[in-house]
């Protein structure tokens, strides 16, 4: 029996402007627009894009203990953040395995987990679980909500035009409640492109509308609907992990080269322990970035091989379409894995010669910290 796909709120705005169709994370998603994935990435990295995430999922914690239940489902240390502020986390098996990485948001009175699409239900079901022993409330919002992400140097200059908010005031990796195209929304300086710009999370029903205006508005700017062709090569440009790729639970938030986020020294959470022992004893691998020497085209899948030895398989890769060289994220054997360090990608029976890199592999972002 075939898949039942699902459809954002901006579906019907895709199909008219053309775009290319798959299905992804169980929705019908935009891959590319007529002017193709290259020209995309080219125009976030020069002016702005805009695009359709409402496939992501939105977990709603209230009550008393919300910040307490936060605090042992996720790795990072949530009671650091203030009200208006955003955090990257993770979702943790007890074997420190990475169920999901997340973005955690805290309101005068509530909490928001952003959850990968794919992860949805599954996440939902874990936060339900554990939220048993808490005095909370727990709802998913998803379908409630829609997400427009607006990324690109000149990002603020066209959401300025529909925001009733100061946007030099939201510094990033913060968020405001304000107005957009006179709908209340969530304006979040965050991203997946390592470009300034927004994450707008509004109503579903208000969406379509949104869409269209910034389109109109931010045509003087250069913008253009951008699709997941563009999101995944320029995420890779900068070194951001994709979970199903990069992460998944046969790999440790140590492994996966989370550790900055993983803060032991916070008190209890699911996953600490192992986490804590791992650290101790080392992983045997790691998520390393790769860059090739020569001409090729890497692949999720492909053998990584150092002196004839395999050391590891590829994750994610492309050519950069700024940087025109073949870059890839791999999980490699911890010996091999420093920087500098000489491999073969064996692409298609043919060993091309490659070498580690601490990403981001692109640094020339517009993001303003």
């Amino acid at each position: 029996m075939s898949e039942v796909l699902k459809r954002t709120p901006l579906y019907e705005e895709h199909v008219a402007l053309g775009a290319k169709i798959v299905p992804f994370a169980g929705y019908e998603m935009p891959v590319q627009y007529p002017e193709g994935i290259t020209a995309e990435h080219r125009g976030v990295r020069t002016a702005a894009g805009l695009f359709d995430v409402s496939h992501m999922g939105e977990i709603e914690i209230r009550g008393p203990q919300a910040l307490e239940l936060v605090q042992f489902l996720t790795v990072n240390d949530a009671s650091r953040l203030e009200s208006g502020q955003a955090q990257y986390s993770a979702l943790c098996r007890e074997d420190g395995g990475v169920i999901d990485d997340l973005v955690v948001y805290r309101y005068p009175d509530r909490f928001m987990l952003v959850v990968n699409a794919a992860n949805r239900e599954k996440d939902v079901a874990w936060v339900k679980r554990h939220a048993a022993r808490f005095d909370v409330n727990v709802a998913d919002r998803s379908d409630d909500i829609a997400l427009l992400a607006l990324q690109g140097p000149r990002a603020q200059d066209i959401l300025a035009e529909l925001a009733r908010v100061d946007l030099d005031r939201i510094r990033y990796y913060h968020f405001a409640e304000g107005a957009v195209n006179g709908r209340p929304a969530t304006i979040s300086r965050t991203g997946y492109t390592g470009e300034d710009g927004f994450e707008l999370y509004v109503a579903a029903d208000g969406a379509a509308a949104l869409w269209r205006e910034l389109l109109r508005v931010g045509g003087r700017s250069g913008l253009i609907a951008t699709g997941l062709g563009a999101r995944d090569s320029l995420r890779l440009e900068v070194g951001y992990a994709l979970y199903g790729n990069d992460l998944d639970e046969e790999h440790t938030a140590l492994a996966s080269g989370l550790g900055w986020i993983v803060k032991l020294e916070k008190g209890e959470f699911v996953g600490r322990a192992a986490l804590r022992r791992q650290k101790e004893e080392g992983a045997t691998a790691r998520l390393s970035g790769l860059r090739l020497l020569e001409r090729g085209f890497p692949r999720h899948g492909y053998s990584v091989e150092r002196s004839g030895e395999s050391v590891g398989v590829v994750t994610s890769g492309t050519v950069s379409p700024t940087l025109g060289d073949g870059i890839a994220l791999a999980y490699v054997a911890t010996e091999a894995a420093a920087p500098g360090t000489e491999v073969d990608i064996v692409i298609r029976g043919r060993k091309v010669p490659a070498k580690t890199e601490r990403p981001p592999f692109y640094r020339n972002g517009s993001i303003r910290k």
